[in-house]
């Protein structure tokens, strides 16, 4: 009789790992494996934020408000807006220049083009993280008081147009594109190229995500919901799930500002 054919280590066999001791994670690690390095990740994260970083700061130096700007009676306060958000677009704009150049494109590095299960895993961890949110927000408003009062919450007093139509629109499906891209994109596939444990990449992530905020009242809560979008991402390995789970969590204001802008 012929020898029979050797088989393969278990390790090269993705159908006995896929119900092996971690079937939670195989799925992530084949979009690892069919990725490849995104070595260039951590300069696509670091030019992109300090892109952001420094055109928030020439936006404050010039925007009105520093000298004799009244908040009951602002100027035409719509255009100011959508030029607070400005400086978001170079968080997912850096990362995709990257990818183009440097990687085999925005499908392939962080798979952005959705799958049927993204949705299903990305409404639920966006939930989570809404209702993680919530509950922590009003823990720390019955112990501490009110959020303080940003500019951006004095540009939008009084505004009731189609500008904050807009802007509900971009914080419900622009914000996490371009966020997740960086945080979730280049910088988690960085941090993967570089073997970082799975977990360690979810809890570092997502406190410089509630840092880059720059809120120091909602950075706990930024962090909560953080975890379970940055979970989202951990579970597919794809960004198109955190993406969705960063809309899902983000929903709820955009609705209260669409209402609003009514």
């Amino acid at each position: 009789m012929g020898e029979q054919p050797e088989r393969e280590p278990s390790e090269n066999r993705p159908a006995d790992n896929a119900v092996g001791s971690q079937p939670r994670f195989w799925e992530a690690q084949l979009e690892a494996a069919r990725r490849g390095s995104l070595a260039w990740g951590l300069a696509a994260f670091f030019i992109g934020y300090g892109g952001y970083y420094l055109f928030g700061l020439v936006l404050t130096a010039v925007q009105p408000g520093r000298s004799g700007f009244d908040p009951a009676a602002p100027p035409n306060t719509g255009p100011l807006l959508l030029l607070a958000f400005a400086p978001n677009i170079l968080l997912g704009l850096v990362p995709a220049v990257f990818s183009w150049w440097r990687g085999r494109g925005l499908r392939a590095d962080f798979g952005i083009v959705p799958k049927r299960r993204d949705f299903k895993v990305g409404v639920l961890c966006g939930l989570a993280a809404l209702i993680g949110s919530l509950l922590l927000s009003l823990v720390i408003t019955a112990i501490s008081g009110p959020p303080p009062e940003t500019d951006l919450s004095r540009l939008m007093q009084g505004e009731r147009t189609f500008w904050l139509f807009l802007f509900a629109l971009f914080a419900f499906l622009g914000a996490p594109l371009t966020e997740e891209l960086l945080m979730r994109g280049a910088l988690w596939g960085a941090l993967e190229h570089y073997r970082i444990p799975r977990y360690a990449i979810l809890i570092l992530t997502t406190m410089i995500f509630a840092l880059i905020h720059q809120e120091v009242w909602r950075t706990p809560v930024l962090f909560v919901g953080g975890l379970a979008i940055g979970a989202a991402r951990m579970i597919t390995g794809r960004v198109a799930t955190s993406m969705i789970a960063h809309a899902t969590n983000n929903f709820l204001p955009a609705l209260l500002l669409f209402a609003v802008a009514r």
